[in-house]
């Protein structure tokens, strides 16, 4: 969710201050469209495992596009609105970052990249286009798209993406979404600040067919410190598991417990052992007659 930036938060004590000096202003509005993260969150997730409609684009040189013309290859769906200056570049800095990790990685033409306006009109193809120019943007598999407004809302629905209007612009759930090549949804990515590896893993997935190896330590890392992360759509970041933290001590513990039973064990067998010969020999020096 964007609603964590800073002039979000003063618009909304503004509107609600205004509200308390002119009865009816737009205190109630703002709380009544501005969305709820836990639900927005749910509804992208319950999107994971769905096979997208085919729908109809306006690329930003005036051609009408499919979504199924990207079939056959994984592709990568963000959705941003061009007036937008607080989520949307860096969201689109950092995918343009992880597209160009993901090119190294996967290859050049393994994969494709949409980005879709979903404010209308506003959002047209000559915007989208100057959004792509402000970025410097100019990868030939990363198109900009402008979706028709009769499709608009099904569209969206489709993807899990969920957005409201407000007095600065859209409240809006932050997310790049990963579709295989048949074009179902394989995997949701939150936030403006996540890892590359959460869109460069699953490209790997999808393009090899397999789990994605370790191949280095750097990426072990990465990899147990995205495991060790949830998204928390209240403030738009992965921030550390706390249960993890349970879940380590609980099996360090388990495990030197086990340690210690089994030296314990072993040592007390030892001196079993050892006794016996004593004894054993005790028992021969006593009896000179063996």
């Amino acid at each position: 969710m964007n609603t964590s930036h800073p002039a979000r938060r003063f618009g909304r004590v503004f509107a609600c201050v205004l509200a308390l000096l002119l009865p009816g202003a737009a205190c109630a509005a703002e709380q009544a469209t501005a969305l709820d993260p836990d639900d927005a969150l749910k509804l992208s997730q319950a999107a994971i495992g769905r096979k997208l409609s085919d729908y109809a684009f306006t690329d930003r040189h005036g051609r009408q596009v499919r979504l199924a013309d990207y079939r056959g290859k994984p592709l990568l769906v963000s959705f941003v609105y061009t007036g937008c200056t607080s989520v949307c570049p860096p969201t689109t800095k950092l995918l343009s970052q992880a597209i160009l990790k993901a090119q190294g990685v996967v290859g050049s033409d393994s994969f494709r990249v949409l980005t879709v306006g979903f404010n209308l009109p506003q959002d047209s193809p000559e915007a989208m286009r100057d959004f792509a120019r402000r970025f410097g943007i100019d990868v030939p598999n990363w198109k900009f798209l402008t979706p028709y407004r009769a499709q608009l809302q099904q569209l969206t629905s489709d993807f899990g993406f969920s957005y409201a209007p407000t007095s600065w612009g859209f409240d809006h759930i932050t997310q790049v979404t990963v579709l295989d090549q048949e074009g179902r949804i394989y995997r949701q990515v939150y936030g403006d600040d996540f890892s590359i590896w959460l869109l460069v893993d699953p490209l790997k997935e999808l393009i090899e067919g397999t789990p994605v190896p370790v191949r280095s330590l750097g990426e072990l890392i990465e990899r147990i410190r995205i495991v060790c992360t949830l998204y928390d759509p209240r403030t738009n970041t992965y921030r550390f598991k706390t249960s993890i933290i349970g879940e380590v001590v609980s099996f360090i513990a388990i495990t030197l417990a086990i340690g210690w039973f089994i030296w314990h064990e072993r040592r007390r067998r030892r001196k079993g052992q050892g006794l016996s010969a004593s004894q054993a020999m005790n028992h021969r020096d006593a009896d000179p007659g063996r």
